[in-house]
């Protein structure tokens, strides 16, 4: 399966975004698709993840109550709304995927295999 991440740009602090990442070549029925985002100069970091079929999804702490992941099968993509930007979140967003993650490695970044281009999101006033 092939990832598309689109959605990013420019936003002043207090504004919000919506991610998307659809996928092509492949379906995303029974895989987990995760977002995990780069800071300048920083590590590549989990923000939150969904499974497909049971849309059981899981945040980090820092986005918890401000980002939303969803997903939509009629357009086999997944969405990450993002409200309450501020600038710790500036940051490139991946999306990734794979089938069978247990739940307790959603957040890992070595239980993707498949990953989208990114998409930059840049939060200035």
């Amino acid at each position: 399966v092939q990832l598309q991440a689109s959605g990013g740009g420019l936003v002043q602090p207090g504004g919000s975004l919506r991610l998307s990442c659809a996928a092509s070549g492949g379906t995303f029925r029974g895989y987990s698709v995760g977002w995990f985002r780069q800071a300048p100069g920083k590590e590549r970091m989990f923000v939150a993840a969904i499974k497909w079929n049971s849309r059981i999804s899981v945040y980090d702490d820092s986005v918890k109550g401000r980002f939303t992941i969803s997903r939509d099968s009629a357009k086999n993509t997944v969405y990450l709304q993002m409200n309450s930007l501020g600038s710790e979140d500036t940051a490139v967003y991946y999306c990734a995927a794979d089938s069978s993650i247990i739940h307790s490695a959603l957040a890992s970044q070595t239980a993707y295999d498949y990953w989208g281009q990114g998409t930059l999101v840049t939060v200035s006033s």
